[in-house]
């Protein structure tokens, strides 16, 4: 624990000096990290069970061989309610809110500005929320929301702990197995993250020999996988240490026991502006898109959403993307914008 503690006092020395946001957030996951560090240490720094391995790799790529283009398979809009919605609104008193799984660490998308009154949940993500409580309940704060790690995003679905997860979950083909998808909302793709006077330059043989982390459940520790086991990763990539949550990885780079982090790049550049010792290394070597995560047979709750992306796309998307993301992508909306919504699938 000694070791923990020295290092802790570096890596807050490295964070003098910040000031607002960046620093607190950061300061916060490094807590956070070091209590999910506890039973590594005593376990010699073993991996989080639940990496990604052959036959996480397996089931993918079986996924992946019968379904084209997951971003299309989702159901056609409409505003009518359904068993589903009724049951929503049949909530009475203060339960009757609409239960939402979202981040609370991911600066931009779902966080807590320590700066604000109250420290509301606050971000991209979260005003996409706000619009769909709007439209069902009539009360863009009717919202129970429920802070679940990226591992739990799938599970907090099917076990009806949430009514839906808004939390930059990429619609893949292995997850609609598990839940249904909107269409997509927002796009991107997998990046590298690793420190400025890093030699590493991107996704690419200058990770050889690197230790790099990425989220369970996430996926890029699914791609990881897949490129492990195919023999497309450099020689002597460690892809062994996964965490809970992204932004774990950012606070494991900053202890120096990774050398680089793989996660969507839309949230790798808001860990870069939490920290102006990293940087994105490469442009991204995938094309993903982020949607509304709901039960398999919640029917009447996809359409729904599908019908409110319609109309929040063309009045509210921007001016969300504007306040939360320009500062770390760009005033250029275009390459983040979803495609125009296909409809494929039919029940």
């Amino acid at each position: 624990m000694g070791g923990v503690t020295m290092r802790t006092r570096r890596v807050r020395a490295r964070l003098r000096g910040w000031g607002g946001v960046g620093a607190m957030a950061a300061v916060c996951a490094l807590a956070l990290a070091l209590v999910l560090m506890l039973p590594w240490a005593r376990s010699g720094g073993a991996a989080v069970p639940g990496r990604g391995g052959g036959k996480v790799a397996a089931a993918s790529q079986a996924a992946d061989a019968a379904c084209k283009d997951p971003e299309k398979q989702t159901l056609s809009p409409s505003s009518a309610d359904g068993p589903t919605i009724a049951a929503i609104k049949a909530r009475q008193g203060e339960k009757r809110k609409l239960i939402v799984g979202v981040d609370q660490n991911s600066y931009r998308w779902g966080y807590r500005d320590p700066n604000n009154t109250g420290a509301a949940l606050e971000g991209f993500d979260i005003d996409l929320v706000h619009r769909i409580a709007q439209d069902i309940l009539g009360d863009p704060d009717a919202v129970q929301f429920k802070a679940i790690p990226t591992n739990q995003r799938v599970p907090a679905v099917q076990e009806g702990r949430v009514d839906m997860v808004v939390r930059t979950m990429t619609i893949s083909c292995s997850r609609l197995d598990d839940v249904a998808f909107s269409a997509p909302y927002f796009k991107t793709g997998q990046q590298v993250l690793a420190p400025k006077s890093s030699k590493i330059t991107g996704y690419d043989a200058t990770l050889a020999k690197s230790k790099v982390c990425s989220a369970a459940g996430s996926t890029a520790n699914t791609r990881l996988a897949d490129d492990e086991k195919a023999g497309r990763l450099g020689a002597g990539v460690d892809i062994a240490t996964t965490v809970p949550n992204q932004l774990d990885c950012l606070v494991r780079l900053q202890l120096g026991e990774v050398d680089a982090v793989v996660t969507d790049g839309a949230l790798a550049a808001s860990q870069a502006a939490q920290d102006p010792t990293v940087e994105l290394k490469g442009a991204p070597f995938t094309t993903e898109y982020y949607g509304v995560a709901m039960k398999k047979d919640a029917d009447d709750l996809v359409r729904r959403v599908n019908q409110i992306l319609v109309q929040y796309r063309a009045n509210g998307w921007q001016a969300s993307y504007d306040t939360w993301l320009s500062a770390t992508l760009g005033s250029d909306a275009t390459t983040s914008r979803p495609p125009a919504p296909q409809y494929l699938r039919t029940s």
